[in-house]
C-alpha cells in the first residue's frame, strides 16, 4: 500500500509539473487585477495600483528580442499614439532582467514600461507562469485592466502580430 501511494504522489507531481497546473482560481473577466510592483527597464519602481482610474494593457511574454515577443512588442509601439488616445497604458511584463528589457526596449524604440519579474512572481499570479525543463518563462497572455482595477478580458491564445490590433478594438468598443 505504501508503494502505491508514493507512485500516485510521484504520478500527480509529475503531472502537475507537466501540465504547469496549479490550485490557484484561473483569473477571468470581472475579477479584481492582482496587484504588484516591478522595476521597469529605466528601474523605475511600477505599480499596478499606480494606474488605478485608467485602462492597463498588461502583456506577459516569453523572451526580450525573440522573433514573436519582438513582433508583439513593436505592434504596440507602432499603435502607441491609438492606444494613447483611448487614455490606455501598455505595460509588457517578462522574466528577464532590467538589463536585458533596456537593450530590448532601446534596440526596438519601445515607448512604454516592461517590467522585470525575474522571479516569476508577477506571472504565477496571473497564471502566466511556465517552466520547461528549468527553463522560466511568462507565457503570452494578456490581461486588460479597467478604470477600477477589475480584468476586463483576458487572452489566452495570442497572435503577436494581431494581437495590438486586437486589443485597440476590443478598447474602442468598451471605453
Amino acid at each position: 500500500m505504501f508503494l502505491v501511494k508514493k507512485i500516485i504522489n510521484f504520478t500527480l507531481i509529475f503531472l502537475l509539473m507537466v501540465f504547469n497546473i496549479n490550485a490557484n482560481e484561473e483569473l477571468s473577466a470581472g475579477m479584481s487585477a492582482p496587484d504588484f510592483t516591478l522595476l521597469d527597464q529605466n528601474n523605475v519602481k511600477r505599480s499596478l495600483a499606480d494606474f488605478k482610474g485608467e485602462w492597463v494593457v498588461l502583456y506577459f511574454y516569453p523572451k526580450d528580442d525573440t522573433p514573436g515577443c519582438t513582433t508583439e512588442a513593436c505592434s504596440f509601439r507602432d499603435n502607441i499614439e491609438i492606444i494613447n488616445k483611448l487614455n490606455t497604458n501598455i505595460l509588457g511584463v517578462s522574466v528577464d532582467s532590467q538589463e536585458s528589457h533596456k537593450e530590448f526596449s532601446e534596440k526596438y524604440s519601445l515607448p512604454f514600461p516592461i517590467l522585470a519579474d525575474v522571479n516569476g512572481e508577477v506571472a504565477k499570479k496571473y497564471d502566466s507562469y511556465g517552466s520547461f525543463v528549468g527553463f522560466k518563462y511568462a507565457s503570452r497572455h494578456t490581461f486588460i485592466i479597467n478604470p477600477s482595477g477589475m480584468i476586463h478580458k483576458v487572452y489566452k491564445k495570442v497572435n503577436p502580430s494581431k494581437h495590438a490590433s486586437e486589443i485597440i478594438e476590443e478598447l474602442k468598443d468598451n471605453i
